[in-house]
């Protein structure tokens, strides 16, 4: 009976995953009619931030092959790329993630604000926070105060050691295998506005 409650908690959590996808200074966001609420014993929540690649108009070397060559590279760095801002609650696995233009401090602030009023929708309050190294996190006066506005504390991992981060580090490896490789995008709107229905589902 105990392991049929603990399946049936964990097929509700991922049902109740939101996303909320930056387009154009637009939200789009997604979020599954049924919301249960969790408790996490620590409410730790892992942060980390996912770089890909943006995708030009008709398709990148994953639509068209590496045929494309110099071409492909040049409409890549003209591009740039989208960052993948993500939220993950240490006991409960509960995930938040935006699609944003960048990884400043202010960015990640602003998105660590919005993933606690997210998490205290389900019961949960952030009272840790732990980071990789990266500058937004380890210098940034806006990430620090929205920290310590949350009541919470910061916490890193040591250098070279993203296992320690390990709940968020795989929740992005499958973000990319099952939401931003999983097929040929033609535009990178199209890969953005695929997330939120994947999250629903995930």
């Amino acid at each position: 009976e105990a392991q049929r409650q603990i399946q049936h908690s964990v097929t509700s959590m991922r049902g109740a995953i939101i996303a909320a996808v930056a387009l154009g200074g637009a939200a789009l966001i997604a979020q599954a009619p049924a919301t249960p609420q969790f408790r996490s014993s620590v409410d730790l929540v892992h942060l980390d931030v996912k770089k890909l690649g943006r995708i030009p108009d008709g398709g990148g070397w994953r639509a068209h092959g590496r045929a494309m060559g110099s071409t492909g590279v040049r409409k890549r760095q003209v591009l740039g790329f989208d960052y993948v801002h993500a939220a993950v609650d240490d006991h409960s696995r509960l995930a938040y993630a935006e699609i944003h233009p960048d990884e400043k401090g202010a960015t990640a602030a602003g998105f660590l604000t919005r993933a606690a009023e997210f998490f205290a929708g389900h019961g949960i309050e952030i009272r840790e926070v732990i980071t990789d190294n990266a500058w937004a996190y380890r210098h940034s006066v806006d990430f620090r105060d929205t920290v310590t506005a949350l009541g919470a504390k910061q916490r890193f991992i040591k250098p070279h050691c993203p296992w320690q981060n390990g709940k968020v580090e795989r929740f992005n490896r499958t973000l990319q295998t099952e939401w931003a490789y999983r097929q040929p995008f033609t535009t990178n709107d199209a890969r953005a506005e695929a997330l939120a229905p994947w999250l629903k589902h995930y």
